[in-house]
């Protein structure tokens, strides 16, 4: 059959996996990027706003874990690589598969038109307009900052995670009363860092939820190593022989003065941190519970404590965003968006989503697993099942990842990678093979 052309909506991870994936398979296809450079999130200081790295961030998942499976990294990387070295693997990653040359720098889609019989007209940042029969969306979604909506007003500083720095950019934090909010890996990499005596400051950490507390390392190897689920178990009894077991590592929060977490271990994203613990421990950081108000520049607690603050440093997620498409057409309320295997929506066929989730315990393989489907679909090998089952099965699977997980809009897109990816390649590539096949036979 002919190839579709396709036009593939930014050149961060999930672009470029989709763009190689498709490649391979012969699919001509068009990445549009906003920016000047690869790397989306990765990219430091990316001109287009959309990353999140700050200077001293490092990976939270190990290289073993986060390696693409066809592009290794290499072997003189730390276990947790610096997002410099993240931003140098993706670019060799490029390089080594040809992907520069389909993408177009600096000319994102403003707008997203679908035609009445399929098919999609872009709007570009050059001023064309382009037409393309299919169109997958690789726009990220850690780029859009989500703020805390407290009763009051504060009348310091507030600025968000997504746009801290350093100590020193975009504000002096430096003999400040500060106040982060939020227990996510960023909270507790940023209120580690302000916390530092040598900045002469006064961190609070505040959580609503509060977080079970993983280490990075266990047993000298990264943690991560011994995370493995098996799609033969249901995942409830490996949950609980988790849980059961969560002790040995000294994950409880309140260990450290943290809230009672109101969730059992892994019904929501637990926070990865060797420092926090320690920070806690030693009195550098204050833990506290939710933010009751804010009076100027007093917060009140739900604990019925207060304290003045000078800046507070929001950690508190990102937004579902898709600023191209009509909102009635495609949209993520409070980040939920309904898609089939979490890449098709009902309805729009000739739509794909790459990389809109949050897979544990890793990234770079479930989109390289979803670009597998992604090929397959494109060049007829795979067909979709009806909308009503796609529905069915976008009930089921959500009940699967996330049936055990806080109603949060974190955790709106959890899902496990492990059996994910065996759902995959085992059962879906193959079921949609034979509609396929089918499909053919009937025409």
């Amino acid at each position: 059959m002919a190839r579709p052309t396709t036009a593939v909506i930014g050149a961060g991870i999930s672009g470029l996996t989709a763009g190689k994936m498709l490649g391979d398979y012969g699919v001509p296809y068009t990445c549009f990027e906003t920016s000047d450079r690869i790397g989306g999130n990765w990219a430091f200081g990316n001109p287009n706003g959309h990353s999140s790295a700050y200077r001293s961030l490092h990976i939270d998942t190990s290289k073993h874990r986060l390696s693409f499976k066809d592009f290794p990294m290499p072997e003189d990387y730390p276990d947790f690589p610096h997002h410099t070295q993240i931003k140098a693997y993706l670019d060799s990653y490029a390089e080594a598969f040809g992907l520069l040359d389909p993408i177009e720098f600096e000319n994102g889609v403003v707008h997203a038109e679908r035609l009445p019989d399929g098919g999609w007209d872009l709007d570009l940042q050059s001023g064309e307009r382009r037409r393309f029969d299919l169109l997958v969306v690789a726009n990220g979604h850690h780029w859009d900052p989500r703020t805390a909506d407290f009763p009051g007003e504060f009348t310091g500083e507030s600025i968000h995670s997504h746009h801290y720095i350093d100590p020193h950019d975009p504000l002096d934090f430096t003999g400040k009363r500060i106040l982060v909010v939020g227990l996510g890996n960023s909270a507790a990499d940023i209120a580690v860092e302000l916390s530092s005596r040598s900045l002469q400051n006064e961190v609070t950490l505040s959580t609503r939820s509060s977080a079970w507390i993983v280490p990075k390392y266990t047993y000298g190897l990264p943690a991560d190593k011994y995370y493995v689920t098996t799609p033969y178990l249901p995942l409830s009894w490996q949950r609980k022989l988790v849980q059961k077991m969560q002790f040995m590592t000294g994950s409880n929060p309140e260990l450290y003065g943290l809230p009672k977490p109101n969730h059992k271990f892994f019904e929501a994203h637990p926070t990865q941190s060797v420092e926090l613990p320690l920070r806690l421990g030693s009195g550098d950081i204050t833990p506290k519970g939710n933010v009751a108000r804010l009076d100027g520049r007093t917060v009140h607690f739900d604990d019925g404590t207060s304290s003045d603050f000078d800046v507070i440093v929001y950690a508190t997620g990102y937004n579902i965003t898709f600023p191209f498409f009509d909102p009635e057409l495609v949209s993520a309320p409070d980040n939920h968006i309904r898609l089939y295997k979490r890449m098709f929506k009902p309805g729009l066929e000739d739509l794909v989503f790459m990389g809109f989730a949050q897979a544990t315990p890793t990234l770079f393989p479930f989109v390289e697993a979803q670009a597998r489907l992604l090929a397959a679909y494109a060049t007829g090998l795979y067909r979709l099942p009806s909308a009503a089952e796609m529905e069915r099965t976008i009930d089921a699977d959500n009940e699967k990842f996330m049936g055990h997980v806080l109603d949060r809009p974190r955790h709106t897109q959890q899902l496990d990678y492990f059996v994910y990816e065996h759902d995959l390649r085992a059962r879906e590539i193959p079921a949609g093979m034979a509609r396929a096949g089918r499909a053919g036979r009937a025409s």
